[in-house]
């Protein structure tokens, strides 16, 4: 893995108009941001009436766009209509290109942060950054909280339904990659999520997967520890969990539906009766703890691997405090040089 220097300076790009609450979320987290991280950038790309507030603040520069890309827009209107939209032009503040006299030309951005429209940010950034070379599909990646105390990371969340062995090798690759960048740790351990732990066991493709991963782990190229379960993830039996994203995104709406779901009974246990409230109230600590822990606005913030740039989807619905969780996790993959760590792990496992 990379042995370069941590970035000093991290620039973001961000589309302020994505997202279901468009500038009113945006701009509050990235001045939030902006207050805790002193030697980051923005480059906050809206409307021109959107980015009036900003233009005035420190370590900040607006770029305008004429469209916005709604939530319910296809993706072939993303794609080929809107290409001045705030999510295309913010994608492309993170690629490289060439100067007139064709020397490297170096992206304005180090990442971009949106909380659009999923599918079309699938697209327009794959379609602007192109795939990494050894990578036939994109990911979407993110963080689940661990009994721990500590976090596994999950890909793919949605962005490929049907993968086959080697999608799911890359997977692990760009999935190790990740927190390593992010978690400092040096072999993070992966497992294939499986109907159980036996080698045996799963469809054809999974089975070919778990091969290619043993073949990967025996080469050194990986930390693969076998199949895990379902119930692995919260357990946090490995640092990261490879499936398909039919699979993934199921877990993770399920995840989401089930945290939000305790965080109300917490909150309806202190309204319930006088003995509930007393039992609240004497437990008031470790339930705070706990709907911290589960709170998944503290985990916004997903990325979008395999491409030739960093992109993090926030979700749509986030609120200010989640908005600027993603700017987070995008500022740290960011200066730990994820998209670097990326390039030299699949370098390494599928050489030219």
């Amino acid at each position: 893995m990379s042995s370069a220097q941590p970035l000093d300076t991290v620039r973001l790009s961000v589309d302020i108009m994505g997202g279901d609450h468009g500038p009113s979320v945006t701009l509050a987290a990235c001045r939030s941001f902006l207050d805790r991280y002193p030697q980051a950038e923005l480059i906050l790309v809206g409307t021109e009436a959107a980015l009036s507030e900003a233009r005035t603040w420190p370590r900040t520069c607006c770029v305008v766009a004429t469209e916005v890309v709604t939530m319910d827009d296809p993706v072939e209107v993303a794609l080929r209509k809107k290409r001045d939209s705030s999510m295309r032009v913010a994608i492309a503040q993170v690629k490289s290109g060439t100067e007139d006299d064709g020397s490297p030309q170096a992206a304005a951005a180090h990442a971009c942060v949106s909380a659009g429209n999923t599918g079309a940010l699938m697209a327009v950034a794959r379609y602007v950054l192109k795939t990494l070379d050894g990578i036939d599909r994109p990911a979407i990646a993110t963080v689940m909280p661990t009994q721990t105390d500590g976090y596994t990371t999950v890909l793919d969340l949605g962005a490929n339904v049907d993968c086959t062995a080697e999608h799911l090798l890359q997977f692990a690759l760009m999935g190790s990659a990740l927190v390593t960048a992010t978690q400092g740790k040096a072999q993070p351990t992966v497992g294939l999520l499986n109907i159980g732990e036996e080698a045996i066991k799963g469809s054809e493709v999974i089975k070919e997967a778990g091969e290619r991963l043993r073949a990967a782990h025996a080469s050194g190229h990986l930390n693969f520890v076998g199949n895990v379960e379902g119930n692995d993830i919260f357990k946090g039996t490995t640092d990261v969990v490879v499936c398909d994203g039919f699979v993934g995104n199921v877990l993770l709406k399920t995840s989401e539906g089930l945290a939000s779901m305790l965080s109300q009974f917490i909150k309806q246990e202190f309204t319930r009766n006088a003995y509930s409230k007393l039992a609240a109230l004497v437990a008031l600590p470790v339930l705070r703890h706990f709907k911290r822990r589960v709170d998944h606005r503290r985990y916004n913030g997903a990325a979008l691997l395999g491409l030739r740039g960093l992109v993090f989807k926030s979700h749509g619905s986030a609120d200010a405090y989640a908005f600027e969780h993603a700017l987070r996790r995008a500022h740290d993959a960011a200066r730990n040089r994820l998209l670097e760590r990326v390039q030299q792990g699949i370098a390494g496992t599928f050489p030219a």
